[in-house]
Protein backbone atom coordinates (compact mmCIF):
# COMPACT_ATOMS: atom_id res chain seq x y z
CA UNK A 1 0.00 0.00 0.00
CA UNK A 2 1.25 3.41 -0.98
CA UNK A 3 1.50 6.50 0.78
CA UNK A 4 -1.12 7.73 -1.48
CA UNK A 5 -3.15 5.21 -0.40
CA UNK A 6 -3.82 5.97 3.37
CA UNK A 7 -6.38 8.19 4.37
CA UNK A 8 -5.50 11.38 6.36
CA UNK A 9 -6.97 12.62 9.22
CA UNK A 10 -6.52 16.01 8.26
CA UNK A 11 -8.38 15.33 5.27
CA UNK A 12 -11.14 14.33 6.10
CA UNK A 13 -11.84 15.57 10.00
CA UNK A 14 -13.00 18.57 10.77
CA UNK A 15 -11.45 18.22 13.98
CA UNK A 16 -7.94 17.48 12.91
CA UNK A 17 -8.21 19.99 9.64
CA UNK A 18 -8.55 22.60 12.52
CA UNK A 19 -6.15 21.64 14.54
CA UNK A 20 -3.74 21.39 12.11
CA UNK A 21 -4.50 24.65 10.41
CA UNK A 22 -2.92 26.13 13.43
CA UNK A 23 0.27 24.88 12.71
CA UNK A 24 0.73 24.86 8.56
CA UNK A 25 -2.15 23.26 7.03
CA UNK A 26 -3.08 20.12 6.10
CA UNK A 27 0.05 18.26 4.27
CA UNK A 28 1.27 19.49 1.05
CA UNK A 29 3.76 18.93 -1.33
CA UNK A 30 6.54 18.77 1.18
CA UNK A 31 5.83 16.53 3.38
CA UNK A 32 7.72 13.61 0.94
CA UNK A 33 10.97 15.02 2.71
CA UNK A 34 9.92 13.72 6.05
CA UNK A 35 8.14 10.70 5.43
CA UNK A 36 11.11 8.13 5.23
CA UNK A 37 11.46 6.79 8.18
CA UNK A 38 8.40 8.46 10.10
CA UNK A 39 5.98 6.09 8.71
CA UNK A 40 2.50 5.75 10.23
CA UNK A 41 3.34 2.86 12.39
CA UNK A 42 5.85 4.04 13.64
CA UNK A 43 4.67 7.62 14.69
CA UNK A 44 2.03 5.75 15.93
CA UNK A 45 4.47 4.04 18.30
CA UNK A 46 5.89 7.41 19.78
CA UNK A 47 3.17 8.96 20.51
CA UNK A 48 1.62 5.99 22.33
CA UNK A 49 4.98 6.04 24.16
CA UNK A 50 4.92 9.80 25.03
CA UNK A 51 1.22 8.77 26.31
CA UNK A 52 2.13 6.05 28.33
CA UNK A 53 5.22 7.73 29.75
CA UNK A 54 2.93 10.78 30.99
CA UNK A 55 0.40 8.09 32.54
CA UNK A 56 3.15 6.63 34.26
CA UNK A 57 4.90 9.99 35.40
CA UNK A 58 1.12 10.91 37.19
CA UNK A 59 1.30 7.91 39.22
CA UNK A 60 4.89 9.17 40.40
CA UNK A 61 3.69 11.00 43.58
CA UNK A 62 1.95 7.94 44.60
CA UNK A 63 5.29 6.07 43.75
CA UNK A 64 7.15 8.35 45.92
CA UNK A 65 4.52 7.82 49.03
CA UNK A 66 4.46 4.07 48.32
CA UNK A 67 1.07 4.00 47.05
CA UNK A 68 -0.80 4.65 50.42
CA UNK A 69 -2.38 7.97 52.79
CA UNK A 70 -4.84 10.16 50.49
CA UNK A 71 -2.11 11.08 47.92
CA UNK A 72 -3.64 8.35 45.88
CA UNK A 73 -7.10 10.16 45.90
CA UNK A 74 -6.30 13.53 46.00
CA UNK A 75 -3.57 13.34 43.47
CA UNK A 76 -5.39 11.03 41.65
CA UNK A 77 -2.59 8.35 41.25
CA UNK A 78 -4.41 4.64 42.68
CA UNK A 79 -3.15 2.17 40.98
CA UNK A 80 -4.39 -2.11 42.66
CA UNK A 81 -1.02 -2.96 41.19
CA UNK A 82 1.20 -2.27 44.57
CA UNK A 83 -1.55 -3.58 46.93
CA UNK A 84 -2.42 -6.82 45.41
CA UNK A 85 1.24 -7.70 45.18
CA UNK A 86 1.11 -7.93 48.79
CA UNK A 87 -2.50 -8.64 49.49
CA UNK A 88 -2.77 -11.44 47.07
CA UNK A 89 0.05 -13.83 48.21
CA UNK A 90 2.79 -12.59 45.26
CA UNK A 91 4.72 -11.03 48.08
CA UNK A 92 4.92 -14.64 50.18
CA UNK A 93 6.00 -16.51 47.13
CA UNK A 94 2.13 -18.31 46.69
CA UNK A 95 1.59 -19.73 43.13
CA UNK A 96 -1.44 -18.18 41.92
CA UNK A 97 -4.91 -20.80 41.87
CA UNK A 98 -2.46 -23.51 42.59
CA UNK A 99 -1.54 -22.43 46.24
CA UNK A 100 -4.52 -19.86 46.61
CA UNK A 101 -7.71 -20.97 47.19
CA UNK A 102 -9.38 -23.14 49.07
CA UNK A 103 -8.45 -21.97 52.48
CA UNK A 104 -4.42 -22.36 51.21
CA UNK A 105 -3.84 -18.55 50.62
CA UNK A 106 -4.98 -15.32 49.66
CA UNK A 107 -7.47 -15.99 46.71
CA UNK A 108 -7.08 -14.48 43.39
CA UNK A 109 -10.13 -13.06 42.06
CA UNK A 110 -8.81 -13.00 38.40
CA UNK A 111 -9.06 -14.65 35.23
CA UNK A 112 -6.07 -17.50 34.58
CA UNK A 113 -3.82 -15.30 32.19
CA UNK A 114 -3.94 -12.55 33.98
CA UNK A 115 -3.01 -14.54 37.24
CA UNK A 116 0.15 -15.82 35.22
CA UNK A 117 0.65 -12.01 33.78
CA UNK A 118 1.07 -11.24 37.49
CA UNK A 119 3.21 -14.06 38.37
CA UNK A 120 5.64 -13.14 35.64
CA UNK A 121 5.88 -9.79 36.66
CA UNK A 122 6.53 -11.20 40.21
CA UNK A 123 9.35 -13.58 39.18
CA UNK A 124 10.79 -9.97 37.69
CA UNK A 125 10.62 -8.36 41.03
CA UNK A 126 12.47 -11.07 42.95
CA UNK A 127 12.51 -11.53 46.05
CA UNK A 128 15.64 -8.84 47.28
CA UNK A 129 14.43 -5.84 49.92
CA UNK A 130 10.85 -5.93 52.06
CA UNK A 131 7.61 -6.48 50.89
CA UNK A 132 6.51 -2.64 50.39
CA UNK A 133 9.87 -1.56 48.78
CA UNK A 134 9.63 -5.05 46.12
CA UNK A 135 5.69 -3.64 45.66
CA UNK A 136 7.19 -0.98 43.99
CA UNK A 137 9.27 -2.31 41.58
CA UNK A 138 6.35 -4.73 40.59
CA UNK A 139 4.40 -1.93 39.74
CA UNK A 140 7.44 -1.06 37.83
CA UNK A 141 7.53 -4.33 36.29
CA UNK A 142 3.94 -4.36 35.07
CA UNK A 143 3.88 -0.77 33.91
CA UNK A 144 7.21 -2.11 31.52
CA UNK A 145 4.67 -5.28 30.57
CA UNK A 146 1.49 -3.44 30.23
CA UNK A 147 3.20 -0.47 27.99
CA UNK A 148 4.09 -3.51 25.67
CA UNK A 149 0.54 -4.47 25.59
CA UNK A 150 -0.26 -1.09 24.64
CA UNK A 151 2.00 -0.92 21.98
CA UNK A 152 0.99 -3.71 20.62
CA UNK A 153 -3.30 -2.49 20.67
CA UNK A 154 -2.10 0.47 18.88
CA UNK A 155 -0.42 -1.65 15.96
CA UNK A 156 -3.35 -3.73 15.73
CA UNK A 157 -5.91 -1.01 15.61
CA UNK A 158 -3.88 0.36 12.73
CA UNK A 159 -3.26 -2.65 10.56
CA UNK A 160 -6.88 -3.55 10.67
CA UNK A 161 -7.92 -1.13 8.61
CA UNK A 162 -5.39 -0.83 6.00
CA UNK A 163 -6.28 2.69 4.65
CA UNK A 164 -6.61 4.07 7.42
CA UNK A 165 -4.24 3.27 9.79
CA UNK A 166 -4.38 7.20 11.77
CA UNK A 167 -7.27 5.76 13.48
CA UNK A 168 -5.00 4.55 16.01
CA UNK A 169 -3.98 7.83 16.80
CA UNK A 170 -7.23 7.90 19.19
CA UNK A 171 -5.91 4.80 20.83
CA UNK A 172 -2.64 6.40 21.28
CA UNK A 173 -3.30 9.46 22.71
CA UNK A 174 -6.84 8.77 24.77
CA UNK A 175 -6.85 10.29 27.79
CA UNK A 176 -8.82 7.30 29.27
CA UNK A 177 -5.03 5.59 27.97
CA UNK A 178 -3.06 7.89 30.18
CA UNK A 179 -5.29 7.95 32.87
CA UNK A 180 -6.35 4.31 32.99
CA UNK A 181 -3.31 2.13 32.15
CA UNK A 182 -1.80 1.38 35.06
CA UNK A 183 -4.69 1.12 37.70
CA UNK A 184 -4.80 -2.98 36.53
CA UNK A 185 -3.92 -5.20 34.00
CA UNK A 186 -6.54 -4.89 31.59
CA UNK A 187 -4.48 -3.80 28.87
CA UNK A 188 -3.34 -7.67 28.24
CA UNK A 189 -7.33 -8.42 27.19
CA UNK A 190 -7.46 -5.25 25.69
CA UNK A 191 -4.10 -6.16 23.50
CA UNK A 192 -5.58 -9.82 23.13
CA UNK A 193 -8.62 -8.42 21.84
CA UNK A 194 -7.00 -6.15 19.04
CA UNK A 195 -5.32 -8.74 17.94
CA UNK A 196 -7.89 -11.11 16.97
CA UNK A 197 -9.75 -8.26 15.74
CA UNK A 198 -6.87 -7.77 13.01
CA UNK A 199 -6.24 -11.72 12.19
CA UNK A 200 -10.30 -11.70 11.48
CA UNK A 201 -9.74 -8.50 9.32
CA UNK A 202 -6.84 -10.93 7.25
CA UNK A 203 -9.35 -13.30 7.45
CA UNK A 204 -7.25 -16.06 9.69
CA UNK A 205 -10.21 -17.33 11.25
CA UNK A 206 -8.10 -19.88 13.42
CA UNK A 207 -5.67 -17.44 14.88
CA UNK A 208 -8.49 -14.64 15.02
CA UNK A 209 -10.18 -17.49 17.28
CA UNK A 210 -7.06 -18.58 19.46
CA UNK A 211 -6.35 -14.40 20.51
CA UNK A 212 -10.07 -13.96 21.33
CA UNK A 213 -9.75 -16.95 23.15
CA UNK A 214 -6.66 -15.87 25.38
CA UNK A 215 -8.48 -12.54 25.74
CA UNK A 216 -11.47 -14.19 27.42
CA UNK A 217 -9.16 -15.95 30.00
CA UNK A 218 -7.52 -12.43 30.05
CA UNK A 219 -10.88 -10.96 31.18
CA UNK A 220 -14.09 -12.19 30.55
CA UNK A 221 -15.40 -9.05 28.41
CA UNK A 222 -13.64 -10.47 25.09
CA UNK A 223 -16.35 -13.33 25.22
CA UNK A 224 -18.84 -10.74 23.97
CA UNK A 225 -18.01 -10.44 20.47
CA UNK A 226 -18.79 -14.20 19.40
CA UNK A 227 -22.53 -12.32 19.57
CA UNK A 228 -21.73 -9.88 16.99
CA UNK A 229 -19.89 -12.69 15.24
CA UNK A 230 -22.50 -14.63 15.28
CA UNK A 231 -25.20 -11.88 13.63
CA UNK A 232 -23.26 -10.85 10.99
CA UNK A 233 -21.76 -14.32 9.69
CA UNK A 234 -25.38 -15.17 9.44
CA UNK A 235 -26.50 -12.53 7.77
CA UNK A 236 -23.81 -12.90 5.33
CA UNK A 237 -24.09 -16.60 5.02
CA UNK A 238 -20.43 -17.22 6.58
CA UNK A 239 -21.18 -19.39 9.56
CA UNK A 240 -18.60 -21.51 8.58
CA UNK A 241 -16.73 -19.18 9.58
CA UNK A 242 -17.88 -18.20 12.57
CA UNK A 243 -18.02 -22.01 13.55
CA UNK A 244 -13.87 -22.05 13.26
CA UNK A 245 -13.54 -19.04 14.77
CA UNK A 246 -15.60 -20.07 17.89
CA UNK A 247 -13.68 -23.75 17.65
CA UNK A 248 -10.37 -21.86 18.09
CA UNK A 249 -12.00 -19.52 20.65
CA UNK A 250 -13.20 -22.72 22.88
CA UNK A 251 -9.91 -24.73 22.30
CA UNK A 252 -7.27 -21.82 23.38
CA UNK A 253 -9.50 -20.90 26.48
CA UNK A 254 -9.63 -24.50 27.65
CA UNK A 255 -5.84 -24.97 26.86
CA UNK A 256 -5.15 -22.15 29.22
CA UNK A 257 -7.94 -22.61 32.11
CA UNK A 258 -8.22 -27.24 32.54
CA UNK A 259 -4.59 -27.56 33.99
CA UNK A 260 -5.65 -24.51 36.26
CA UNK A 261 -8.78 -26.10 37.02
CA UNK A 262 -7.61 -29.46 37.75
CA UNK A 263 -4.78 -28.26 39.96
CA UNK A 264 -6.94 -26.56 42.30
CA UNK A 265 -10.70 -26.21 41.22
CA UNK A 266 -11.51 -23.46 44.25
CA UNK A 267 -8.76 -21.62 43.15
CA UNK A 268 -9.49 -20.91 39.63
CA UNK A 269 -13.10 -20.49 40.76
CA UNK A 270 -12.84 -17.41 42.94
CA UNK A 271 -13.15 -15.11 39.60
CA UNK A 272 -16.42 -16.82 38.68
CA UNK A 273 -17.16 -16.86 42.67
CA UNK A 274 -16.49 -13.05 43.07
CA UNK A 275 -17.84 -11.56 39.87
CA UNK A 276 -21.44 -13.52 40.63
CA UNK A 277 -21.69 -12.41 44.28
CA UNK A 278 -20.30 -8.89 44.36
CA UNK A 279 -23.29 -6.14 45.16
CA UNK A 280 -23.83 -2.79 43.35
CA UNK A 281 -20.73 -1.00 42.89
CA UNK A 282 -18.67 1.70 41.94
CA UNK A 283 -19.63 3.86 38.55
CA UNK A 284 -22.65 1.52 38.17
CA UNK A 285 -26.51 2.83 37.38
CA UNK A 286 -27.51 0.28 40.28
CA UNK A 287 -25.29 2.06 42.81
CA UNK A 288 -26.85 5.32 41.74
CA UNK A 289 -29.80 3.44 42.43
CA UNK A 290 -28.66 2.58 45.27
CA UNK A 291 -28.17 5.78 46.79
CA UNK A 292 -31.21 6.96 45.32
CA UNK A 293 -32.63 4.72 47.92
CA UNK A 294 -34.22 2.52 45.07
CA UNK A 295 -31.43 -0.03 45.05
CA UNK A 296 -32.06 -3.93 43.51
CA UNK A 297 -32.52 -6.41 46.00
CA UNK A 298 -28.62 -8.07 46.09
CA UNK A 299 -30.70 -11.34 45.46
CA UNK A 300 -32.02 -10.20 42.44
CA UNK A 301 -29.13 -7.89 41.06
CA UNK A 302 -27.65 -10.51 39.04
CA UNK A 303 -30.28 -11.31 37.10
CA UNK A 304 -31.81 -7.76 36.57
CA UNK A 305 -28.39 -6.88 35.44
CA UNK A 306 -28.16 -10.01 33.22
CA UNK A 307 -31.64 -9.36 31.93
CA UNK A 308 -31.10 -5.50 30.89
CA UNK A 309 -27.69 -6.27 28.79
CA UNK A 310 -29.46 -9.14 27.20
CA UNK A 311 -32.61 -6.88 26.16
CA UNK A 312 -29.43 -4.61 24.93
CA UNK A 313 -27.82 -7.29 23.18
CA UNK A 314 -31.08 -8.40 21.74
CA UNK A 315 -31.98 -5.05 20.29
CA UNK A 316 -28.49 -4.87 18.58
CA UNK A 317 -28.83 -7.89 16.95
CA UNK A 318 -32.38 -6.65 15.00
CA UNK A 319 -30.31 -3.66 14.62
CA UNK A 320 -27.81 -5.74 12.24
CA UNK A 321 -30.17 -7.64 11.06
CA UNK A 322 -32.77 -5.19 9.84
CA UNK A 323 -30.16 -2.25 8.63
CA UNK A 324 -30.27 -1.31 4.82
CA UNK A 325 -26.78 -2.00 4.95
CA UNK A 326 -25.02 -4.78 7.17
CA UNK A 327 -23.21 -3.16 10.01
CA UNK A 328 -19.03 -3.40 10.68
CA UNK A 329 -18.06 -5.83 12.94
CA UNK A 330 -15.74 -3.06 15.01
CA UNK A 331 -19.64 -1.29 15.37
CA UNK A 332 -21.45 -4.16 16.39
CA UNK A 333 -18.89 -4.53 18.95
CA UNK A 334 -17.90 -1.56 20.61
CA UNK A 335 -22.41 -1.20 20.76
CA UNK A 336 -22.41 -4.90 22.79
CA UNK A 337 -19.05 -4.04 24.82
CA UNK A 338 -20.53 -0.72 25.80
CA UNK A 339 -23.75 -1.94 26.92
CA UNK A 340 -22.05 -4.77 29.04
CA UNK A 341 -20.03 -1.89 30.68
CA UNK A 342 -23.20 0.43 31.42
CA UNK A 343 -25.37 -2.34 32.46
CA UNK A 344 -22.48 -3.96 34.66
CA UNK A 345 -22.50 -4.30 38.54
CA UNK A 346 -19.44 -1.94 38.32
CA UNK A 347 -18.14 0.19 36.35
CA UNK A 348 -14.50 0.86 36.81
CA UNK A 349 -12.65 3.82 35.38
CA UNK A 350 -10.00 1.49 33.58
CA UNK A 351 -12.76 -0.40 31.74
CA UNK A 352 -12.86 2.55 29.26
CA UNK A 353 -9.69 0.77 27.62
CA UNK A 354 -11.88 -1.71 26.80
CA UNK A 355 -13.45 0.59 24.58
CA UNK A 356 -11.44 2.70 23.07
CA UNK A 357 -9.84 0.60 20.06
CA UNK A 358 -13.07 -0.67 19.65
CA UNK A 359 -14.59 3.07 19.55
CA UNK A 360 -11.32 3.80 16.64
CA UNK A 361 -12.67 0.96 14.49
CA UNK A 362 -16.48 1.60 15.07
CA UNK A 363 -16.57 5.21 14.61
CA UNK A 364 -13.16 7.45 13.78
CA UNK A 365 -14.40 11.02 14.50
CA UNK A 366 -12.17 13.26 17.19
CA UNK A 367 -15.20 15.42 18.04
CA UNK A 368 -17.29 12.66 19.34
CA UNK A 369 -14.32 10.83 20.82
CA UNK A 370 -13.59 13.99 23.03
CA UNK A 371 -16.76 14.14 23.99
CA UNK A 372 -17.01 10.91 24.76
CA UNK A 373 -13.45 10.97 26.63
CA UNK A 374 -14.31 14.38 28.73
CA UNK A 375 -16.92 11.70 30.52
CA UNK A 376 -14.18 9.82 31.42
CA UNK A 377 -11.65 12.42 32.46
CA UNK A 378 -14.81 13.71 34.92
CA UNK A 379 -15.29 10.18 36.50
CA UNK A 380 -11.46 9.57 36.85
CA UNK A 381 -11.30 12.68 38.82
CA UNK A 382 -14.75 12.34 40.93
CA UNK A 383 -14.05 8.45 41.81
CA UNK A 384 -10.86 9.12 43.53
CA UNK A 385 -11.86 12.29 45.02
CA UNK A 386 -15.12 10.43 46.25
CA UNK A 387 -12.99 7.46 47.62
CA UNK A 388 -10.81 9.68 49.97
CA UNK A 389 -13.38 10.10 52.21
CA UNK A 390 -16.05 7.02 51.33
CA UNK A 391 -19.42 8.36 51.69
CA UNK A 392 -18.14 11.25 54.47
CA UNK A 393 -18.81 15.03 53.14
CA UNK A 394 -16.41 15.98 55.92
CA UNK A 395 -13.72 15.07 53.64
CA UNK A 396 -13.13 14.86 49.44
CA UNK A 397 -16.26 14.64 47.30
CA UNK A 398 -19.51 14.60 48.13
CA UNK A 399 -21.81 11.64 47.55
CA UNK A 400 -24.42 13.70 45.26
CA UNK A 401 -21.48 14.86 43.43
CA UNK A 402 -20.17 11.83 42.27
CA UNK A 403 -23.19 10.21 41.70
CA UNK A 404 -23.40 13.16 39.35
CA UNK A 405 -20.13 12.16 37.99
CA UNK A 406 -21.21 8.70 37.55
CA UNK A 407 -24.47 9.71 35.57
CA UNK A 408 -21.97 11.91 33.05
CA UNK A 409 -19.97 8.95 32.47
CA UNK A 410 -22.43 6.54 31.33
CA UNK A 411 -24.19 9.48 29.31
CA UNK A 412 -20.98 9.80 27.65
CA UNK A 413 -20.62 6.39 26.65
CA UNK A 414 -24.38 6.22 25.27
CA UNK A 415 -23.67 9.07 23.03
CA UNK A 416 -20.81 7.30 21.56
CA UNK A 417 -22.82 4.72 21.41
CA UNK A 418 -25.89 6.70 19.60
CA UNK A 419 -23.30 8.28 17.27
CA UNK A 420 -22.34 4.91 16.08
CA UNK A 421 -26.31 3.52 16.11
CA UNK A 422 -27.00 6.46 13.41
CA UNK A 423 -24.15 5.46 11.39
CA UNK A 424 -25.61 1.48 11.26
CA UNK A 425 -28.79 3.42 10.27
CA UNK A 426 -27.34 6.11 8.10
CA UNK A 427 -24.12 4.31 6.35
CA UNK A 428 -23.12 7.77 4.34
CA UNK A 429 -22.19 9.10 8.11
CA UNK A 430 -19.88 6.53 8.47
CA UNK A 431 -16.47 7.90 8.09
CA UNK A 432 -14.93 4.53 7.12
CA UNK A 433 -17.49 3.67 5.10
CA UNK A 434 -17.31 7.12 2.78
CA UNK A 435 -13.15 7.75 2.61
CA UNK A 436 -13.41 8.13 -0.62
CA UNK A 437 -12.19 4.45 -2.00
CA UNK A 438 -14.79 2.96 -3.80
CA UNK A 439 -13.39 -0.70 -2.71
CA UNK A 440 -13.49 0.36 1.03
CA UNK A 441 -17.01 0.84 1.49
CA UNK A 442 -18.27 -2.32 2.58
CA UNK A 443 -16.36 -2.99 5.84
CA UNK A 444 -12.65 -3.41 5.46
CA UNK A 445 -11.94 -5.03 8.81
CA UNK A 446 -14.35 -7.54 8.11
CA UNK A 447 -12.31 -9.84 6.56
CA UNK A 448 -14.65 -12.89 5.36
CA UNK A 449 -17.17 -10.37 5.87
CA UNK A 450 -16.20 -7.53 3.93
CA UNK A 451 -18.14 -7.74 0.12
CA UNK A 452 -20.15 -10.63 1.25
CA UNK A 453 -23.86 -10.91 -0.30
CA UNK A 454 -26.10 -11.16 2.07
CA UNK A 455 -28.15 -14.19 3.23
CA UNK A 456 -30.40 -13.30 5.42
CA UNK A 457 -31.69 -10.11 6.67
CA UNK A 458 -35.45 -9.59 8.69
CA UNK A 459 -36.01 -6.66 6.20
CA UNK A 460 -34.83 -7.39 2.37
CA UNK A 461 -32.39 -5.33 0.93
CA UNK A 462 -33.76 -2.89 -1.52
CA UNK A 463 -33.12 0.75 -3.42
CA UNK A 464 -34.28 3.54 -1.68
CA UNK A 465 -35.45 7.29 -1.98
CA UNK A 466 -32.16 8.71 -1.27
CA UNK A 467 -29.98 7.14 -3.99
CA UNK A 468 -28.45 4.89 -2.08
CA UNK A 469 -28.48 0.98 -3.44
CA UNK A 470 -28.39 -1.63 -0.78
CA UNK A 471 -27.99 -5.37 -0.97
CA UNK A 472 -24.61 -6.11 -2.12
CA UNK A 473 -22.92 -4.97 0.68
CA UNK A 474 -21.53 -1.91 -0.83
CA UNK A 475 -22.00 1.93 -1.24
CA UNK A 476 -23.48 2.59 -5.11
CA UNK A 477 -21.78 5.96 -6.77
CA UNK A 478 -23.22 9.51 -5.46
CA UNK A 479 -26.61 9.92 -7.22
CA UNK A 480 -28.23 13.61 -7.32
CA UNK A 481 -30.12 12.32 -4.42
CA UNK A 482 -27.84 10.73 -2.67
CA UNK A 483 -26.69 12.63 1.13
CA UNK A 484 -23.37 13.60 1.48
CA UNK A 485 -20.57 11.72 2.87
CA UNK A 486 -19.92 12.66 6.63
CA UNK A 487 -16.11 12.03 5.61
CA UNK A 488 -16.13 13.96 2.61
CA UNK A 489 -12.63 15.60 1.98
CA UNK A 490 -12.67 19.05 3.21
CA UNK A 491 -11.86 22.08 0.90
CA UNK A 492 -7.95 22.64 1.30
CA UNK A 493 -6.80 26.25 2.96
CA UNK A 494 -6.21 28.89 0.65
CA UNK A 495 -2.83 29.63 0.07
CA UNK A 496 -1.35 33.07 0.73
Amino acid sequence: MSENDVVLPADSDPVVYAVTERIGGPSGGHRGRFVGFWTPLRVLVLLATLAFVLGYLLKMPCHAEGFGGDARYTKLCYSDIPYLYELRGFADGWLPYFQTGGGQGPALEYPVLTGAFMQIASMLTGHTGSASDRSLLFFDWNALLLFGCLLATVVATALTVRRRPWDAAMVALAPGVILGSLINWDLLAVALTAGSMLAWSRSKLGWSGVLLGLAIAAKFYPVLLLGPLLILCLRSGRLRAFAITTGAVVGAWLLVNVPVYLGNHAGWSEFYTFSSTRGADWGSIWYVLQVADRPIPAASLNVVATGLLLVLCIGIALLALTAEQRPRYAQLAFLVVAAFCVTNKVYSPQYVLWLIPLAAMARPRWRDFLIWQTGEVIYFAAIWWFLQQYGNDNKGLPEGWYVAAVLVHVAATAYFAGMVVRDILRPWHDPVRSDGDPENTDDPGGGVLDGAPDRFALRWPRRVEDGYEHGDGHLRGEGPDQPPYDNAPLEPAPTA
